[in-house]
């Protein structure tokens, strides 16, 4: 067991954890623990968030205990809930005393750089370059693009948690809150200084964007190997944006393939997506399931 290596990557939304002896992952797990719940409007994180996120992690630390995984072949990076919140040192030492390493919030030149390795590096099929990564989380995206590393990127204060608190009010969101979440998302857009247009390739990321393809795929449940590498026409990610957008969280979560903790938030965060390809020149999207947990894992070495 010594060549294996744990990996933890900590979002808004979600607490996932990849261990494995690459390039074989044995475990692959991820737990919807909404770390940002309030963040926005509170400046903290609440009570109930930091229970659902110690849980997740106490049972991550039980499985990297059985792989016989040592704390310095694990990595634990944190993306904005753990950076922002202003009760972020109670978080980072709950991490400490479960798993004995040190949370890192990493900058957004090391999450761009770990994002576009575990995403691109496992692709069959090389991309067309420069690939373009959307990396669509709770509380940001990230554009990346780049040819075999990172040349420029980009993270906006936008994602599925944050937009939905912010605009989508209503079930399902009106026209007008709809238009509103556009305009704002339009504006971090045109301020982003990486173009969507350059884009040979765009390969999308997280679980906004798996889950709109087990959607438009009409799975009878989640599966990673048939949405992992995905080649989905332009028109019929358009669709389905249109599609989710219509439904009530209620018919949402009747979708065998929806994550119950994604049924509200998801909206918003394909919304973003359409955005994004509405800047392109790309004829499909290329969905991975391999994302910045494998970057994390592949950085451990």
């Amino acid at each position: 067991m010594g060549d294996h290596v744990a990996a933890i990557d900590c979002g808004t939304n979600t607490i996932k954890l990849l261990i494995g002896a690459l390039p074989a992952v044995d475990v692959r797990e991820m737990r919807m623990v909404r770390l940002g719940q309030d963040l926005d409007r509170t400046g903290r994180i609440s009570d109930e968030a930091l229970v659902r996120a110690f849980a997740a992690i106490d049972e991550y630390a039980g499985l990297i205990r059985s792989y016989g995984v040592p704390p310095e072949r694990v990595r634990f990076v944190a993306t904005s809930a753990s950076r922002d919140a202003s009760n972020a040192d109670v978080f980072v030492a709950g991490v400490r005393s479960r798993l004995g390493v040190e949370p890192e919030v990493v900058s957004g030149d090391v999450e761009a750089g770990l994002s576009f390795d575990g995403a691109v590096r496992n692709l069959r099929v090389p991309p067309a370059t420069p690939a373009l990564v959307v990396d669509i989380g709770g509380g940001s995206t990230e554009l990346i693009l780049g040819s075999t590393a990172p040349d420029s990127s980009y993270s906006m204060d936008i994602g599925s948690v944050r937009l939905h608190e912010r605009h989508l009010h209503s079930d399902p969101p009106t026209a007008a809150e709809i238009a509103a979440c556009v305009a704002d998302i339009d504006a971090h857009l045109d301020a982003c200084p990486v173009s969507p247009a350059d884009a040979a390739t765009v390969v999308g990321v997280a679980g906004t964007v798996t889950q709109l393809a087990a959607v438009a795929l009409d799975l009878p449940a989640y599966s990673r190997s048939d949405v992992d590498q995905l080649v989905l026409p332009v028109e019929q990610v358009v669709a389905t944006v249109e599609r989710l957008l219509a439904m009530t969280v209620a018919e949402r979560l009747a979708l065998p393939a929806m994550h119950p903790g994604r049924a509200d938030v998801i909206g918003a965060g394909v919304l973003i997506l359409d955005r994004v390809l509405r800047r392109t020149h790309v004829p499909s999207l290329v969905v991975s399931d391999s994302d910045i947990l494998d970057g994390i894992a592949w950085s451990i070495g």
